[in-house]
């Protein structure tokens, strides 16, 4: 073991404490707020529905709680215990070239743990969401979605494994990191382009929102907010879950409004429309501009710290390799760099919730925080979302603001605005 081991493993395990220890403590504190509904959410939410609520994040967590000893296992015997090693040994049994030897080392290496992973997404649908009446997915539909994602995997991920690999044996001695920074922003751009017209669709139906005073409320508030979309459409998230939800997708002329139908579902005109105006907030605030610069930034960093960590014979020992190739090295920094920069996690969550509570304040501004109050109530309800997150669990991991605090932030800005 050297320096990068002892670093590797001791953030291993402290994260996993830490990760162990919220885990626990959030499930007790749901535990024992479980037989009172808070007093702010009596009205809405009754008591059977948040002991649901609280019976359906205990169940998640415990599971949540396995998954997270079975990666931290996996990773060390993954690395440590040689199994990258193992898996590269078969490929040089092969006569390939070095490049698509290097290509098929990390295509495998993600199936295989992609399938060691599956049986947890089998429990999460089958038995959880099925326990508490949200799953809608059938086996058949389960399979179709796995076979399409990695038939996605193969016809988009295979080229770009290639294109990158291509440029690390090649331009190993140059800034290979800052060309292969350029293609991986380029390929997210076109993702994030392509995705609503093009990948959505192979998962789910989206029909254009039907006439009606839904549709003009709707318009008339991105008239108003100055919002330009390519079309808002119903997507039939009822085919695969109970729960509802509304988003943004796409950039250019392939942006979408999508709303699940759950969700319409579920809510009124007033509610949809407040719901939307939160979306726009988003939007009018830049926070998905904002995140994608950050992105690129990050990325922009961590290309370049593996730059200068593909030199070092000892990340590669370090970490359980013995053949130091580019394709062992991007391999190492995707598994590494989660582990040893863990600590960043609640720093975006952070500032995540900032950003919902921006895009709050705007629907506020615009359709009343009334709307979106009585629209998040009924969505915590029919979502199950625990009333009474522990706030230290909350803190670390929630991209949004826990239910009391959000919804007391919005009381106090119809409050303010009342009183102008």
């Amino acid at each position: 073991m050297n320096i990068i081991s002892l670093l590797f493993v001791f953030s291993l395990m402290i994260s996993l404490l830490v990760e162990v220890w919220l885990n626990v403590k959030n499930q007790f504190h749901i535990l024992q707020h479980r037989e009172q509904v808070p007093t702010e959410f009596a009205e809405v939410v009754n008591l059977d529905a948040h002991q649901k609520a609280a019976d359906y994040s205990r169940t998640k967590l415990q599971l949540a709680r396995f998954v997270l000893f079975f990666d931290a296992a996996l990773i060390l015997v993954m690395t440590l215990g040689g199994g990258f090693q193992d898996i590269y040994n078969i490929w040089l049994g092969f006569s390939l070239d070095p490049i698509w030897r290097d290509v098929g080392f990390l295509l495998s290496t993600f199936m295989f743990l992609a399938l060691l992973h599956l049986p947890f997404s089998i429990i999460s649908t089958f038995r959880i969401e099925e326990k508490f009446g949200f799953n809608k997915t059938t086996p058949a539909k389960f399979v179709s979605d796995l076979v399409k994602q990695w038939l996605l995997m193969l016809v988009i991920g295979l080229p770009l494994l290639w294109a990158i690999v291509m440029i690390m044996n090649k331009f190993i001695d140059q800034a290979w990191w800052l060309y292969a920074w350029v293609l991986w922003m380029s390929f997210n751009l076109f993702l994030l382009w392509a995705y609503p017209k093009w990948i959505a669709p192979l998962f789910n139906k989206f029909t254009p929102l039907e006439d009606g005073e839904m549709k003009q409320r709707i318009e008339a508030l991105l008239e108003r907010t100055g919002f330009e979309s390519n079309g808002i459409f119903v997507m039939d998230g009822s085919s695969r879950s109970g729960h509802g939800n509304a988003y943004f997708t796409g950039m250019g002329k392939n942006k979408r409004i999508v709303f699940f139908d759950t969700l319409l579902e579920k809510l009124s005109v007033d509610e949809v429309e407040a719901v939307l105006a939160h979306e726009l907030g988003h939007f009018k605030h830049g926070h998905i501009k904002k995140r994608l610069i950050e992105g690129a930034a990050m990325s922009f960093v961590g290309l370049a710290l593996l730059g200068w960590l593909v030199t070092l014979p000892s990340f590669y020992t370090g970490l359980g390799v013995e053949t130091a190739t580019p394709a062992a090295a991007l391999l190492l920094f995707m598994t590494a760099v989660p582990v040893m920069f863990f600590f960043l996690g609640p720093v975006m969550a952070f500032k995540s919730r900032k950003h919902e509570f921006e895009a709050d304040t705007f629907a506020a501004q615009h359709v009343g925080a009334h709307h979106l109050i009585s629209a998040l109530l009924k969505l915590y309800r029919d979502n199950a979302a625990t009333l009474t997150p522990d706030p230290s669990y909350s803190a670390y991991y929630d991209s949004h603001p826990p239910a009391k605090i959000r919804i007391d932030h919005l009381k106090t800005l119809d409050a303010n605005k009342g009183a102008q």
